[in-house]
């Protein structure tokens, strides 16, 4: 019975183009349980199990143009993002958007379940330390803080209708997505691959306290393997569930790793702002791409040294309780140091890195 069942999955993903999303649309695919639409601002080419349509979530009409071409989907998975500069800029736009989709709704009749990617912002953790291992359970933090208000809009709009929700919360999450602004594997790749070629050691660039300091990450197609199940199991619907690889580290034990894989030797850190070390070396990329023949990529488009900023500024831990998802049934889990090394060798093999 489960396999006629699943024959009528149709996921409608939107944000499919950013590195969740398209995660998400090749796992899902790739099952061949699904008939997958990915919805994104910039569309994309189709390919056998997936369609790829248009649209401007800040335009409603845009959106519902969209989602009405999609009309078959029994599930909806959200996974987009807009950034902005300051934590209160966040709430506006990406409000708006979910509230597009939301308004959508009525035009999917077989709707089943509406997924909301979330994060660790739910508890906190872009303001300073807190309270780890973070569990689904905590208390909210002064707002503004978007992933909050996205949750209670998600729950509002449920009350009294037909299909579930659920809310997914990685940590940092890895995985191969070009132009993406939070892809810390990219990051790292990126910066030790021009390490490399001007021939200086791979020195860590965040603050003291973040080399010591335990993290955790997700491994993209994990995520989308924990998404696909809080989707379908009845037993997790309206539940929000921490999802991580399982295992935690220290950058002052991983960094050796990253640059054993590049061949590259590693000096003590040295705390730096990788948006002003990396913002004049477009000219070293480009002159790397056509030296190993690279596919060639648009230097701002292979890396966010923002975000890596971000990441390595965190001097206090940054891990989650993963309990509650174990608790109900999701029992699968990723090696951290394996997962970078498999997606460091993935961007080899697509020449995206030499």
């Amino acid at each position: 019975m489960g396999r006629v069942m699943n024959a009528n999955r149709a996921a409608l993903v939107v944000g499919a183009r950013g590195v969740i999303g398209s995660n998400l649309v090749d796992y899902l695919a790739a099952t061949g349980e699904w008939e997958v639409v990915g919805l994104s601002r910039r569309g994309g080419a189709d390919e056998p199990r997936v369609r790829h349509l248009k649209a401007d979530l800040f335009d409603v009409e845009s959106t519902r143009s969209a989602v009405a071409r999609a009309s078959t989907a029994t599930h909806v998975f959200y996974a987009a993002y807009q950034d902005r500069p300051t934590w209160s800029e966040l709430v506006e736009p990406n409000m708006t958007m979910l509230r597009s989709i939301l308004d959508s709704l009525d035009l999917l009749p077989g709707l089943r379940h509406v997924s909301l990617m979330q994060g660790y912002k739910v508890y906190g953790a872009h303001l300073g330390p807190f309270s780890t291992p973070a569990k689904e359970s905590d208390p909210p933090h002064m707002p503004p803080e978007f992933n909050v208000d996205q949750q209670q809009l998600l729950e509002q709009r449920q009350s009294g209708q037909a299909w579930t929700w659920s809310a997914l919360r990685p940590s940092v999450v890895a995985g191969i997505g070009l132009g993406n602004p939070m892809n810390l594997a990219m990051v790292l790749a990126i910066y030790a691959s021009i390490s490399k070629e001007l021939g200086v050691p791979l020195r860590f660039p965040g603050s003291r306290g973040a080399y010591t300091s335990l993290i955790e990450m997700t491994d993209a197609t994990l995520l989308a393997q924990a998404t696909e199940w809080a989707a379908t199991t009845p037993d997790a619907a309206n539940q929000a569930y921490n999802i991580t690889n399982g295992d935690m580290f220290r950058w002052s034990r991983m960094w050796a790793s990253v640059a054993a894989y590049f061949d590259l030797p590693v000096a003590d850190p040295l705390p730096m702002s990788l948006t002003d070390v990396m913002a004049d070396k477009a000219p070293v990329w480009d002159a790397m791409v056509a030296k190993y023949g690279l596919k060639p990529t648009p230097y701002e488009d292979v890396s966010s040294w923002l975000f890596g900023d971000f990441v390595f500024s965190w001097d206090y831990d940054v891990i989650a309780d993963t309990s509650k998802s174990r608790r109900a049934g999701f029992h699968s889990y990723v090696d951290t140091e394996g997962m970078f090394t498999r997606i460091f060798q993935d961007l080899r093999d697509q020449r995206l890195i030499p």
